[in-house]
């Protein structure tokens, strides 16, 4: 039996649990998909017509777009100074916003649009730190773990209106003080868990139940939602009966915890070490492997070991880069040295700039993203238009399949990337 301590230490350096801190994270980060619910808000409060609802719509646009800075910012600061700079620009942003329009403070249009570019900006923040650290920690199962991380993305819209409206305040204008204040929360709570924990060293078997078991949560969760969501809307609860649906929203929220609390418990008396893709007498004939093109292995293995689990898979390549070593060291083999990233792996933004993966991938964004956000932006004003004036159903509907499609987009490409 392990110590209180050392179960305790694994447990927080075990890799599940930063990817469901950071799916929590994520819950709260789709803070610009939720601008159907309050621009209906800020239009009658603030006297604003189509066209500068419009315009406030381009500048939250802008800052959910603007990623930049904080991927830039990732190479010098750590995750949690990402994700607390994050932090503080949603709680400023959307902050001056609710100042504004709960009538506390009387500013202009143009201040009015940047509070909701800063406050949406820190969106990037807090996807960047969640992404960058799961993609570091999972770095075989990629597809997977971006999909439910964005999924969920998605998904904030319908999750916190649920709370919204569980809340049952008089003023629209609370969505807006709840936005500022309940993902600034979440974030410092949970900001020193999320980063890189040397997740390829804890590769297991049971990876794959994980997985299964996350989206079976995922799947849950959506289905969980959209029943409420129409329960709501179609026959009408009572206060206490929203209550009870919402505090069974936060239980399924929290089920992914069980992967971490039950892999430590469950854990060898090695540790994860043990479990890591070499062993440690072949780490230490490596050397410095940046300099040695380990990909190129993959590249030359025999034909149906693809077809096998990832288990067996995982341990002939082992066998494989053993063998390289050893005959490197005897000079059979000339191993040569890395002319730059291969697909798959880490590239700096000067490397991605040359890649015409990354330009293709730029302009399908820029072609098709305009459509879905220009729906999204005008939702409110489309539903009052049509005589609904709970704008709230429709945007936490979207949010829902928003999620289902990038959770599944995830899973998928995952499938399509290892069938080839």
């Amino acid at each position: 039996m392990f110590p209180v301590r050392d179960r305790l230490k694994a447990f927080v350096k075990n890799r599940w649990l930063v990817f469901v801190a950071s799916m929590w994270v994520e819950s709260g980060a789709g803070i610009g998909y939720l601008f159907g619910s309050i621009s209906p808000a800020i239009k009658s409060a603030m006297g604003y017509n189509q066209r500068q609802i419009a315009i406030l719509g381009v500048a939250k646009d802008l800052g959910g777009s603007i990623g930049l800075i904080a991927g830039s910012l990732c190479d010098v600061l750590p995750i949690w100074g990402i994700l607390f700079i994050g932090a503080v620009q949603n709680f400023v942003g959307y902050g001056l916003v609710w100042l504004i329009v709960s009538g506390r403070l009387n500013l202009p249009l143009w201040v009015m649009c940047i509070a909701i570019f800063v406050g949406t900006n820190g969106e990037t923040y807090f996807n960047t730190g969640a992404l960058v650290s799961c993609v570091q920690n999972f770095p075989k199962s990629r597809g997977p773990v971006v999909g439910i991380l964005k999924g969920f993305v998605g998904l904030s819209g319908a999750i916190l209106t649920q709370i919204y409206t569980m809340i049952d305040a008089s003023s629209q204008s609370t969505l807006i003080f709840m936005i500022a204040i309940g993902p600034s929360m979440v974030v410092i709570a949970l900001m020193f868990i999320i980063r890189p924990v040397d997740g390829h060293k804890q590769v297991r078997p049971s990876d794959g139940s994980s997985f299964v078991y996350i989206y079976s949560v995922c799947l849950l969760l959506a289905a969980y939602l959209m029943g409420v969501l129409l329960l709501e809307d179609v026959i009408g609860l009572s206060q206490s009966l929203v209550t009870i649906f919402t505090i069974g929203l936060f239980v399924i929220l929290l089920l992914p915890i069980m992967i971490p609390v039950w892999l430590t418990l469950s854990s060898s008396r090695g540790g994860p070490s043990e479990e890591s893709l070499l062993t440690g007498d072949d780490k230490s004939e490596t050397g410095n492997v940046n300099e040695v093109i380990l990909s190129e292995v993959e590249d030359e293995t025999p034909e149906g070991v693809g077809l096998l689990p990832d288990a067996e898979r995982q341990k002939r390549m082992a066998q494989l880069q053993a063998k390289l070593f050893q005959a490197a060291a005897e000079g059979a083999v000339r191993m040569r040295r890395k002319k730059g990233p291969r697909r798959g792996e880490d590239f700096t933004l000067l490397q991605a700039l040359k890649k015409a993966d990354f330009w293709l991938i730029f302009v399908s964004l820029i072609l098709a993203s305009g459509s879905g956000l220009t729906v999204i932006d005008n939702l409110g004003q489309m539903c009052q238009s049509m005589g609904y004036s709970n704008t709230q159903v429709f945007v936490s509907m979207m949010s829902i399949w928003n999620f289902l499609g990038r959770v599944g987009g995830g899973y998928f490409s995952e499938v399509v990337i290892r069938s080839v």
